[in-house]
């Protein structure tokens, strides 16, 4: 028997899992991406570059190989709950962040270019509990 992973499976096979599971709420979503971050918290990751100057669109395409971001996509829970891949504009739909949240979590402005995993944990943690009407006002402001 030859051991393959799920994507290598699923390039030759559809796979369903059989294993019930429950929709996940968005808060659970991210509690669930920030305890993957803090799984290794001095793992050094990716930051987005300028994502605040990028065009909307060209913005939702952007992706880093070993981003927060992918550290998420890695997960075979989260994917099954509906994570498509690992560009920006993924993440803003799946985890229901602003650009402004989602900035705060990946960008190099705050950062530099690399960043560890268990900064960017609390960022994501951050996004749960913050001031939505501050976060909407960013936004607004920013973006």
């Amino acid at each position: 028997m030859k051991h393959q992973t799920l994507d290598q499976l699923q390039a030759v096979a559809r796979i369903e899992s059989s294993a019930p599971h429950s929709e996940m709420i968005r808060e659970e979503r991210i509690a669930r991406w920030a305890e993957l971050l803090d799984q290794n918290p001095e793992r050094c990751l990716g930051a987005f570059r300028g994502t605040e100057h990028l065009h909307p669109e060209v913005r939702a395409m952007a992706r880093g190989e070993g981003s927060a971001i992918a550290v998420a996509f890695e997960d075979p829970v989260l994917r099954a709950s509906g994570l498509r891949d690992d560009t920006y504009g993924e993440a803003k739909r799946f985890f229901e962040l602003n650009d402004w949240q989602l900035h705060d979590i990946v960008c190099d402005c705050h950062v530099g270019a690399t960043m560890k995993a268990g900064w960017a944990a609390a960022r994501v943690r951050a996004t749960i509990g913050g001031n939505r009407f501050l976060a909407w006002l960013r936004q607004r402001i920013m973006f």
